[in-house]
């Protein structure tokens, strides 16, 4: 085997170090690993609260709102709607001003899940801020924003 495309070590170390994606994909597993331990109790995950979170609204929103709120393409979306909808947390139903699109809306249980849901996610939060410099928090904030 030819050693010719061989890309050196020391690019792996770069990427290791400089790679802004590959930075953002391991505090976002860390961060997921976080909530999802601090939700366990509840039985929903940290991307569940945040989709339970998506449908808290005055009005029941469209899968396509939703999927552009959660930066999800809908297919994804609706996968990861079945076993929220086959818990009774959420109901999906037609459109009445267009009977080809779909309203998304919690139910009493997915408003008392994630009622219980959001002192969780506030303590675990303040465990995660109280661990970096305000300053860091700041800037990573706003660094995150300009990047979606």
């Amino acid at each position: 085997m030819s050693n010719s495309h061989a890309v050196p070590f020391e690019t792996t170390l770069h990427v290791r170090d400089h790679c802004l994606c590959l930075a953002a994909q391991r505090a976002a597993r860390a961060l997921s690993r976080r909530f999802d331990e601090a939700f366990r109790p509840l039985g929903i995950t940290s991307g569940q609260y945040s989709l339970l979170m998506s449908l808290n609204r005055p009005q029941p929103p469209s899968i396509g709102a939703v999927a552009s709120l959660l930066a999800m393409d809908r297919t994804t979306l609706t996968a990861n709607l079945k076993p929220l909808e086959k818990r009774g947390l959420l109901t999906s139903t037609p459109d009445p001003a267009d009977k080809r699109s779909r309203r998304l809306a919690l139910t009493d249980e997915g408003r008392r899940t994630l009622a219980a849901a959001v002192p969780i996610w506030r303590q675990t939060h303040a465990d995660i801020d109280a661990g970096l410099p305000p300053r860091a928090i700041k800037g990573l904030r706003t660094g995150l924003a300009a990047l979606a």
